[in-house]
């Protein structure tokens, strides 16, 4: 009765159904590896928790922040960028901090788009993009990214007659763990420029990169039109602080402070100051988080090709992206597997039509539990086509 319309665009979450195929599984008596939810399982930096203990007892910070109590944030936020990709931005106009980048995107999308706008999506996706187009009203045409490709879009397969009013894209991507080069992101940012569209780049795993690779931003290629979003959930561990920040084009944050304006303040400033410091820590902190991911990268990949599986190795990000030979309904697949073996990994087709076929695994447990999550999963078949949930 009282559900708006928009309400009622928000795709349903597959993640719920998978939640309930967990608890029968613990109802069974197995034990539970879960890998289908890519939250960060160590610890944010020390200096940056201990930050936010001092904080606590500071009752400065118990008011509500202001926009001028964001600067040391937004100064970190752009010394972090310069010295990581050499982008130079001016703190008023082009950092602005976020309560998460999840949060960042809603409200992006709705000060720099109006209902029925066209919005380019990739095609697999997170899942969250969807729910956030639907909120803004937007006409979604997707993007379909092919393992042929490396799950890169292929943008020149765009009619001439889209004029989109943006592009989203993601990379290091969830959920494939593809990566992107700054020739990409130059190539990508003349093709906006050309049409009017905004560039939105989503960037929360840019510092969870393997060996000698390292990410690029799309802000190498000018602010003009592009707005790059972060977040220190994945980076440094901090997901349930909820912070972040947008930078780019100056017009297109001034919209997002304007919507951002009327529904939230910034985050608390115990959180603001704990962030700061966790910015400006030596690259070498966050590069020894990456070197977690890296080496159970190496103990899963290995251990779900020997089951016959296609995996490539990835790059960056804290997912690895697996089809499964045969298979034809991801959904049925990761339910079946959840309640049989009690591993729960995330079906291909909650990301999107391009997913089917394929599961996603998040780096979460220690290397020896991956290698007997994929061991359970070796007695798994595929099976029968399931609905996505709606609700």
């Amino acid at each position: 009765m009282w559900a708006s319309k928009r309400a009622g665009a928000v795709p349903g979450s597959v993640f719920a159904l998978m939640d309930a195929a967990k608890e029968r599984a613990r109802a069974a008596g197995r034990s539970v590896i879960d890998l289908s939810i890519g939250s960060s399982d160590q610890s944010p930096p020390e200096a940056a928790l201990e930050t936010l203990r001092e904080a606590t007892r500071d009752p400065a910070t118990y008011r509500y922040p202001l926009f001028s109590d964001t600067r040391p944030l937004r100064e970190a936020a752009a010394k972090y960028l310069h010295r990581r990709f050499g982008v130079t931005l001016e703190v008023e106009t082009e950092v602005l901090p976020l309560i998460g980048a999840q949060e960042g995107l809603a409200h992006l999308l709705l000060a720099v788009t109006d209902p029925g706008d066209t919005l380019l999506l990739p095609d697999p996706c997170y899942p969250p993009y969807l729910g956030a187009s639907a909120i803004a009203g937007l006409r979604v045409v997707t993007l379909p990214l092919r393992p042929e490709r490396g799950f890169l879009p292929d943008l020149g397969a765009v009619p001439a007659d889209v004029r989109p009013r943006a592009l989203l894209l993601n990379y290091p991507n969830n959920p494939t763990s593809a990566v992107a080069d700054a020739a990409f992101f130059q190539e990508a940012a003349a093709w906006c420029r050309s049409r009017g569209t905004l560039l939105i780049h989503d960037h929360p795993y840019a510092e969870l990169t393997f060996g000698d690779y390292r990410a690029a931003s799309a802000l190498e290629a000018g602010l003009e039109g592009i707005v790059e979003l972060h977040s220190l959930s994945k980076t440094h561990h901090m997901g349930g602080f909820r912070v972040g920040f947008a930078a780019g084009d100056r017009e297109a944050l001034a919209a997002l402070a304007r919507v951002k304006g009327a529904v939230d303040f910034h985050p608390y400033l115990g959180i603001q100051r704990a962030a700061t410091v966790a910015l400006g820590l030596p690259d070498e902190v966050g590069r020894a988080g990456a070197q977690v991911f890296q080496q159970r990268r190496d103990a899963l990949v290995p251990a779900l090709r020997a089951l016959g599986w296609e995996v490539t190795l990835p790059q960056a990000s804290m997912y690895v992206w697996a089809r499964v030979p045969g298979l034809t309904d991801s959904v049925a697949y990761a339910v079946r597997a959840a309640e049989t073996t009690g591993v729960a990994v995330s079906p291909g087709r909650a990301f999107g039509g391009q997913g089917e076929g394929f599961v996603r695994f998040a780096l979460v447990q220690p290397p020896e539990v991956l290698e007997e999550a994929a061991r359970r999963l070796a007695g798994v078949t595929v099976g029968e086509e399931a609905p996505l949930p709606r609700s």
